[in-house]
Parts: C-alpha cells; sequence; structure tokens
C-alpha cells in the first residue's frame, strides 16, 4: 500500500509551495487564519462558490482545466463588481489522493492566480465525494463598485466576447451531437478554461452604471440587472455577438437558445449611458476584447422586449428542444 500524503502535507506540496507573496498579505498559509491589509477607502468583496462533480463540471474533466476553472468562474464575480482581485482560499473534498491528478490541478489553478497575480492565502481539505469550494476577495472603492440596481433608462447594454459556445460544448457532451471538430473544439475550450474578464471590470469603473457576469444565460442573468434597476430593456436579436463556432454548426434559432439560455459563459453585460458609449471602442481597442451593444434600457416594469432588426417579437427562452434534460454550470 502506497504512502497516503495528510492534509497539511498535501497542502504544503501542492499549494503552499506555490504561495504567492503580496504586500498586503499580512500572514497566509500555515496558521489558524490569514491576515490581510485591506487598503484604506476601499470595501472588501468576497464571492464563494462549491462547485460539485456531476453537478457543475464533468467527473472526468482535465484536471488542469479544472483547477482554472474554479478559480476562473470566481474570478469573474469580481469583474463584475469592479473589484481589483487579491486573495483566494480553497478548499478540496477529495474521495482519494492522487497525486498526478493534485498536482495538474494545482498547476492550472496556480497558472490563473498567478496571471491576475491573486494570492493563495489558506483553505481546507478533506475526503468525501470530489468537491472544489473557492473564496475570492478584492477590493474597491465603494462609490466605483459596479452594481445591479444602477441601469438607467436610456443607458446602451453591452456585451463582453460572444456567447453560446461553451453552452454548446455542454449539450454536445450530454447528447452526442455532431459537431465539426474543429468548431467543437473551439466551444470545449470555452467551457472548460473561461477568460474572467478582470481588467474589463476594473475599467468600466466610472464609465459602466451596472454590470453581472454570465453565468446562467443572457435571458436569465440580464433581468437581474433589470429587477434591481427597475427598468425594462429593448435587446435586438441580430446584434447579439454569438460565438462563431456556434452560428457554423446550428440552425440560428438553436444559435439564439444557446446564447440566450445556455449559460457557462462568463462573459460581462453591463449598461453604459449615452454620454460615455465613445469611451467604449477605446476600451475595446486598449484590452484586446470585443464590446457589442445589444440593445438599450427603457422604462418599464422589467422585463426584455426581444426585437429582431427593430420589430418586436415573441421569443421563449426554454432551450433547443434537444437541450431539455440538465445543463452542468456555475450556480449564481
Amino acid at each position: 500500500m502506497g504512502y497516503l500524503m495528510g492534509e497539511f502535507e498535501l497542502i504544503q506540496h501542492y499549494f503552499a509551495a506555490h504561495y504567492s507573496s503580496r504586500d498586503d498579505v499580512e500572514l497566509g498559509i500555515g496558521d489558524d487564519c490569514a491576515l490581510l491589509n485591506v487598503p484604506i477607502g476601499e470595501c472588501l468583496a468576497v464571492s464563494t462558490d462549491t462547485l460539485v462533480s456531476g453537478v457543475h463540471f464533468f467527473a472526468d474533466v482535465e484536471p488542469f482545466a479544472l483547477g482554472h476553472k474554479v478559480l476562473a468562474v470566481n474570478l469573474s464575480d469580481l469583474a463584475a463588481m469592479g473589484a481589483f482581485p487579491r486573495w483566494v482560499s480553497l478548499a478540496l473534498t477529495l474521495p482519494k489522493v492522487d497525486e498526478a491528478w493534485l498536482a495538474e490541478f494545482a498547476r492550472g489553478f496556480h497558472t490563473l492566480a498567478q496571471k491576475h497575480q491573486v494570492a493563495l492565502i489558506g483553505g481546507d481539505t478533506t475526503r468525501g465525494p470530489l468537491s472544489i469550494t473557492v473564496s475570492v476577495k478584492g477590493t474597491v472603492p465603494a462609490s466605483k463598485a459596479l452594481r445591479r440596481s444602477g441601469a438607467r433608462v436610456g443607458d446602451a447594454i453591452y456585451i463582453s466576447g460572444s456567447l453560446g459556445a461553451a453552452a454548446l460544448a455542454v449539450q454536445q457532451r450530454i447528447h452526442h451531437l455532431s459537431i465539426p471538430s474543429e468548431a467543437l473544439h473551439a466551444c470545449i475550450e470555452r467551457m472548460e478554461l473561461p477568460h474572467p474578464r478582470c481588467e474589463l471590470g476594473l475599467a468600466l469603473q466610472g464609465i459602466a452604471t451596472s454590470a453581472l457576469d454570465l453565468s446562467d444565460g443572457l435571458a436569465g442573468d440580464l433581468m437581474h440587472i433589470l429587477r434591481a434597476s427597475a427598468v425594462a430593456a429593448d435587446i435586438e436579436l441580430t446584434a447579439l455577438p454569438i460565438h462563431p463556432a456556434v452560428s457554423s454548426s446550428t440552425t440560428s434559432e438553436q444559435a439564439l437558445q444557446l446564447a440566450l439560455g445556455g449559460g457557462d459563459d462568463y462573459e460581462l453585460c453591463f449598461t453604459v449611458p449615452a454620454d460615455k458609449e465613445r469611451m467604449i471602442n477605446t476600451l475595446a481597442a486598449s484590452l484586446a476584447i470585443s464590446l457589442t451593444r445589444i440593445g438599450v434600457i427603457k422604462a418599464g416594469s422589467p422585463q426584455i422586449n426581444w426585437r429582431h432588426q427593430g420589430n418586436l417579437v415573441e421569443l421563449h427562452i426554454n432551450g433547443w428542444e434537444h437541450f431539455h434534460h440538465g445543463k452542468i454550470g456555475k450556480t449564481s
């Protein structure tokens, strides 16, 4: 029987060894609590998610991709608030100690953490069915935080990046859909390796009036902004930035359902007042990402008015008929 590492040895070997020092960490891994220095005049922004095997990710996902994604989806929440990412804690529940799996998981996690200069400050390990809990912490001046409640009548509605690819990868896996290999590869990459828009969130301070990240599909997530802000929205369907792999692999109706109801995109949806829209093109160029205007905030009770080439249309966002039997993605 092979030697099994204990909890503290696991933490030391795979996580503490990758510890990234920051000046704002008074005390990190190795004690009962981490001690953090929060900048004067800023609020602490905290987001926590638990992801369970078979519910939020496929059980056979590559561990590098899983390590990346569990951090990425949490950093996306900080981005949506316009918060500067600083620290993260990680709790792992493992069915067994698989050192090769842990090494790759840790590599995926730490590669993204180092990219965004996020320090791992602590966590926990225990034995049981595979699940992962990540808590990210960032800071933002209270007056500059991007909230869901700030959208105003006349604001333009924007989306970063593109929509639908991750959702198509999930449905292909569940339903064994026939998709060209190049398109499928692009969709799987979007599903497994999302890119949190941290730089965009920070840049939107003072420009956007509201924002959130898209984890459950544009149709449902946009309603969070509309309810919090007590407004309605007009959305132009022909303006939606649907991922090319989705457009080339599905019908236009299926592509819309994936983009609006599929989820797992982790792009930002945000609103911008008319007098600041000129800044968006400059911002898109400086960050090298696409920022697409998809609609406008209107007066009225919270609802989405779907339009096709300006004409009001009725649209039921309940998924492609072959997509009814569940999805794997992050919980809000």
